[in-house]
């Protein structure tokens, strides 16, 4: 029931690798070396993806002293060994030598966290499934428990589990009559107690085994005294006591309500120490056997489908470092120096006796006063919660004294002066206090698989409710006493061997560590000598190839500038007792000196020395003889210098040049050095991003500011002018000729060669269609006449041509883009009163096929359509009427009011219309197409229509609709064209007149009944007959469908027309159909359609079952009364309509009918049924076989689908196999 319950949720990010951001090396992951141990010197235990349950029982397991002690008492001679287990006939109890094996790991190995992937193999977990799904905690401690039980019979540790977990509970039951009490016992390894319904573990223990249940009335007790019914009271009562006392909690329920399950999430408290007195069979022992602490909490956090579980835990013997005390003094203290700051009070006074004893300070000063000595105004910081300053000082009389005009003011007498006032504060701190208080507090640690936190025992509260609350219990009996060796000693009590193979993997992890650290914190140096440079062109370039002077050198990143020295000078041959290292960086314009490693004593991180850092050897001062600048400020940027080229056939505008000047120069002693002193004004120019990336002058106030401020880098480039006019005259000419360098490309369709012959044509926003037209004639040297018109048109880059481009706009206006192309085509442009459109006859849809033309938008739609079918050459003799195209190239809705004209039906330059045939009846009028409905199936006799096969056939048989048509049901009998004002009546009488009709002798209108027919498929009944048809909004060109009846029927707008078909008993088919009216005026529920049913069919409503046909799926739905929903929000009951989902009943509808007196079988299929899906399966698989391409899309969309959905898990039994130890 509930499967899935515990599935964890949770998120194992950390686990991956994390991207590299401190430039150190990292270790490949299946090569990483285990992290040490953590400030709490304890290790957690690694997640295996949803193993958490069980990791915090084995913590759980491990800070119980005695039953850890006990564990490790074991030796080989009980277990035996580890090496041994692949032995034949070998007898080693793998799970507790395992569980051995981690708990020394636990409390003896320097790593982070363990792996328990031996302990669950030993398990028998070995498949994924099993590894990452979740189970209850309170499952897996009495499914370990049994199997450790298991796996220590026949040793001297058989009684563990008894020892040191088992209890017993006393359930007796006394007569009220004569007293006899009849007793029985019952072992119990954990207490469960219920949380629905109670506020605290002691009122469930209180219900459990104090309260009394009392047999009376109609429930009682065989007495075995008595030999007879007798009243008597029930109790429960605790025995046998063990040593550790296990409470699980119920917090998981289900509510058969609603039909899902929950989690108790309500408060439910539990105390640290527990006094079990009221709740036992004896009472008679000291205080000190009943007592009880707390020392484990398991907690699951999340909801009864998902969750995660942790572990609060005691550490009694305070094997790891709490750090709490610590931890809380340096928040105090923080604390208050940060109120200390934080306080104006403190702030003047502070000022005010820094000035000396009894002085006082002008009032007026103290706001700049406080502004020196903290760095923040008086009405920026406190003027709002305080007020102003004056007002503050006179608020506080008992620290500060004002003078009689209230322009000075000093301190009282009563308050410390100078240094004892800044000493002391006004909140003097109190360590002592804090270091009280946490004397003698118990060591808790929230353990949380591989992540552990100290915390203090009253973080426990947080756990008495919320999504995240206790679980499972744990207590300790209070007179259970640790040796004193045992306090902060994790190597208690663990056996020699095993203590030598931690020290053995100790030893081994160290090794591995510190060959680990040695490679991560390798870096590689390359060394430069200033003998092989010289300075030039502003910096240090090599005077041979440029890695002649490059030497590597290896040093540990954690050593000192002096661990450096000493390396490359032994590299060097201590040589070079004089020289200096400096930190250099290759820039573009060459090596450039950043920073010297001055202090020996700093480590080379600090230093910024890195993996891949150019170190350089020098004297410190000179390089060749030439005077170093060395720093950020004097970096050496290499400049791109322009220079405009003007009178030169030369394709290049610019000459361009390189030049370096340090980071630290300013504009204007660059553009003296490049042009001159002679000139003030600036020359130079940039790349403006403002002006779309054209030249720009520098303004004179950027004269003195440096390349860096300029945000100039290398590889930056200026443009240099000789004078000022000289640039300005250069920047307007390139700004007119970029203007002009916009142009279209035009086409040569006229001919209809291969390669279209293509020119380009230099244009402007105000540039006319007409004059590029012009343009194009000529440079394409073609001539145009009266007989030969052309025009240009825009093309698609799908090659198509679009409609022509109006002459008379201009470039801006017709919306052409720069470098777009054009066609020149054969044909008239249209002018500003004329549309350009497509049209296409009805039959002929395909894409491609459309013709032109250019109509006038004043035309009307009458008018339009006698020029299109002119142009078409069809007959307008035949009735023709036209269609819009939509976007998505099907046909629309046709151009109804005739009278129209194209502008007012917003038609448009490069629409389509659709030539179809058939005239558009007048307006208010609807032209409707006449079906006949007969189905070969019915009978007259039992629903009422009237049956002519014969006529049928015959009236029929020429028509090649009928012949062609795929349903037998439904004949074309014509059309009508009748008015949207005419009654349902007046309609029933035009249908009488259409030949089929007038040939089968229906007598009255009355007798037919009119479906609108959709799909081929009956829609709903056209009723009442005295309703017009315009209120059924059927649309023009709708089918209707006539149905001839034998008797009068006059259908209520609350009548539902069913047909009832019932079932062959013992066979797998249908009686004919029977029409049933069913009124549904006071409710379409399920029990009224069965008893109307019944009644029709002459059946007790017990003895009827009934389903829906569902004709496109060959499916029945069973109807039942029993399909009431629940609302969740008002817990009533929804009224249940038929006419809903997922019945939604509808007239026309099939209802299936069984009569169980005759047939006891509830599958309502048919083999007319199983044959036709038979025969759409087949269709199915041949499509999938025809389109392969389509079947692999569909397949993805579905994984996509349900990958997407969070499937939950099937549920899987925890369980753990033992060997067999007799």
């Amino acid at each position: 029931m509930f499967g899935d319950l515990f599935e964890e949720d949770e998120d194992f990010s950390f686990l991956s690798n994390s991207s590299n951001i401190t430039g150190k090396k990292t270790q490949p992951k299946d090569s990483e070396i285990p992290e040490p141990r953590g400030l709490t010197r304890l290790s957690g235990l690694r997640n295996q993806g949803g193993t958490c349950y069980l990791n915090s029982l084995l913590q759980t397991l491990l800070f119980t002293p005695e039953f850890r002690e006990a564990l490790f008492s074991l030796g080989t001679k009980d277990l035996g060994s580890l090496q041994e287990q692949d032995a034949p006939d070998s007898q080693v109890r793998i799970i507790p030598l395992q569980l051995q094996r981690l708990f020394a790991q636990l409390l003896l190995l320097d790593q982070q966290a363990m792996s328990t992937t031996d302990l669950t193999s030993s398990f028998g977990w070995n498949s994924n499934e099993q590894e990452t799904s979740q189970h209850d905690v309170q499952e897996l401690n009495r499914i370990l428990f049994s199997a450790l039980e298991s796996s220590l019979e026949g040793t001297t540790g058989h009684d563990l589990i008894q020892r040191l977990y088992h209890g017993t509970i006393v359930n007796t039951i006394e007569c009220e009559e004569c007293g006899y009490v009849s007793e029985r016992q019952e072992d119990f390894l954990d207490l469960t107690v219920a949380v629905a319904g109670t506020c605290s573990l002691e009122e469930s223990l209180c219900n459990m085994y104090v309260e009394e249940e009392h047999f009376d009335g109609d429930n009682l007790y065989r007495c075995g005294a008595c030999e007879k019914l007798v009243r008597a009271s029930k109790s429960a009562k605790l025995g046998k006591l063990p040593p550790f006392l296990t409470i699980s909690l119920l917090r998981f329920n289900f509510d058969f309500s609603k039909c899902e399950r929950y989690k108790e999430t309500s408060r439910y408290t539990f105390p640290t120490r527990l006094n079990i007195r009221p709740f036992c069979e004896q009472h008679n022992f000291e205080d000190s056997v009943y007592a009880y602490e707390l020392f484990s909490v398991i907690i699951h956090k999340g909801g009864c489908y998902g969750g995660h579980y942790h572990a609060y835990i005691w550490d009694v013997d305070e094997l790891g470092y709490w750090g709490i005390k610590e931890k809380e003094a340096k928040k105090t203290s923080k604390l208050q120096e940060t109120e200390s700051e934080q306080d104006p009070l403190v702030a003047l006074a502070s000022i005010i006796a820094e000035t000396g004893p009894n002085q006082m300070v002008p009032v007026d000063q103290m706001g700049q006063k406080l502004l020196e000595h903290m760095g923040t105004s008086w009405n920026k910081t406190y003027r709002k919660q305080y007020g102003a300053i004056r007002k503050f000082l006179k608020s506080h009389p008992s620290v500060f004294q004002l003078s009689s005009d209230g322009s000075l003011v000093g301190l009282t007498q009563s308050v410390p002066q100078c240094e004892d006032y800044n000493q002391q504060g006004t909140r003097p701190c109190t360590p002592e206090k804090s270091q009280a208080e946490t004397q003698g507090a118990k060591h808790w640690f929230d353990f949380n698989d591989s992540t552990i936190q100290p915390i203090r025992e009253r973080d426990i509260e947080n756990q008495f409710q919320g999504k995240e609350s206790a679980y499972m219990l744990f207590y300790r009996m209070s007179q259970l006493e640790r040796p004193q060796e045992a306090k902060g000693n994790p190597h208690f009590g663990v056996p020699e061997h095993i203590l030598h193979e931690m020290d053995q993997t100790n030893l081994e992890l160290q090794r591995k560590r510190t060959k680990s650290d040695l490679e991560v914190n390798r870096i590689v140096v390359h060394l430069h000598l200033s003998s092989h440079y010289r300075v030039g062109n502003g910096a240090l370039h090599p005077t041979f190839l440029p890695n002649d002077g490059l030497l590597e050198v290896i040093v540990d990143s954690r050593g000192t500038v002096e661990d450096l020295k000493q390396t490359i000078f032994k590299l060097l041959g201590g040589s070079l007792e004089e020289q200096i290292l400096s930190i250099v960086k290759v820039l573009p314009a060459g090596l450039h000196i950043f920073q010297d490693l001055n202090d020996t004593k700093m480590d080379l991180v600090s230093a910024g020395v890195t993996d891949g850092s150019e170190i350089f050897v020098w004297d410190g001062k000179q390089v060749g003889g030439v005077f170093i600048q060395k720093g950020a400020e004097f970096a050496p940027i290499l400049l791109t210098i322009l220079h405009p080229v003007q009178h030169t056939n030369s394709s290049s505008l610019y000459s361009e040049s390189q030049r370096v000047f340090p980071s630290c120069s300013n504009l204007k002693d660059i553009q003296k050095e490049l042009a001159g002193p002679s000139h003030e004004k600036p020359l130079l120019c940039f790349p403006s991003l403002e002006n779309n990336g054209k030249w720009s002058f520098y303004s004179s106030s950027d004269a003195n500011k440096t390349l860096k401020e300029l945000g100039l880098t290398d590889g930056s480039t200026v443009l240099l002018f000789d004078s000022c006019q000289d640039g300005e005259a250069f920047l307007a000419a390139e700004s007119n000729k970029h203007f002009d360098q916009s142009f279209i490309r035009v086409q040569d369709w006229c001919k209809s060669q291969e390669e279209k012959r293509e020119i380009q044509i230099c244009i402007t926003p105000s540039t006319t269609i007409h004059d590029v037209h012009f343009k194009a004639l000529e440079l394409l040297q073609l001539q145009e006449s009266e007989d030969y018109a052309t025009c240009l048109r825009p093309l698609h880059r799908s090659g198509k041509l679009l409609p022509p481009v109006p002459e008379s706009l201009t470039i801006q206006e017709a919306e052409v883009k720069s470098g777009c192309t054009l066609g020149l085509c054969k044909g008239k442009a249209p002018k500003p009163n004329e549309i350009f459109l497509y049209f296409v006859y009805g039959t002929d849809l395909c894409e491609g096929s459309e013709q032109e033309i250019i109509l006038e938008e004043t035309l009307t739609v009458r008018q339009s359509l006698n020029r299109i079918l002119h142009e078409a050459g069809l007959s307008g003799n035949v009735g023709w009427h036209l269609r819009r195209m939509d976007w998505c190239y099907e046909v629309g809705e046709a151009l109804s009011d005739e009278e129209c004209s194209l502008k007012d039906l917003n038609i448009c330059s490069g629409d389509t219309l659709v030539i179809t045939e058939g005239s558009l009846p007048p307006k208010g009028f609807l032209k409707l197409s006449v079906w006949l409905y007969y189905s070969q199936t019915q009978q007259n006799s039992t629903n009422h229509v009237v049956s002519y096969p014969a006529d049928l056939q015959e009236l029929c048989s020429e028509d090649p609709l009928t012949q062609d048509s795929e349903n037998s049901d439904f004949f074309p009998v014509g059309q009508l064209e009748v008015s949207g004002d005419s009654l349902i009546q007046d309609l029933k009488i035009q249908m009488m007149t259409l030949p089929v009709l007038e040939a089968l002798g229906v007598p009255s209108p009355d007798l037919l009944r009119v479906w609108t027919l959709e799909n081929k498929c009956l829609g709903k009944i056209l009723r009442p007959p005295l309703l017009q048809i315009s209120e059924y909004k059927l649309g023009n060109h709708a089918a209707l469908c006539v149905e001839p009846l034998k008797i009068l029927e006059c259908l209520g707008p609350r009548d539902l027309l069913l047909r009832v078909q019932l079932s062959v008993p013992g066979e797998r088919r249908y009686f004919p159909p029977e029409d049933i009216v069913w009124d549904v005026s006071h409710g379409c529920t399920a029990p009224a359609l069965v008893q109307r049913i019944a009644t029709h069919c002459s059946l007790p409503t017990d003895k009827v079952e009934i389903a829906k046909y569902f004709p496109e799926k060959y499916e029945w739905l069973p109807i039942s009364s029993w399909t009431q929903q629940v609302s969740k929000k008002r817990k009533k009951k929804k009224p249940e309509s038929l006419q809903g989902a997922p019945y939604h009943l509808k007239d026309g509808d099939i209802i299936g009918v069984k009569n169980l007196l005759l047939d006891d079988w509830t599958d309502f299929s048919s083999e007319i049924d199983r044959i036709a899906k038979e025969k759409h399966r087949l269709n199915t698989v041949n499509n999938n076989k025809n389109h392969p391409a389509e079947k692999l899309q569909h397949k993805t969309l579905q994984s996509n689908a349900k990958a997407s959905s969070k499937a939950r898990k099937a549920e899987t039994s925890l369980s753990i196999h033992v060997g067999v130890f007799r």
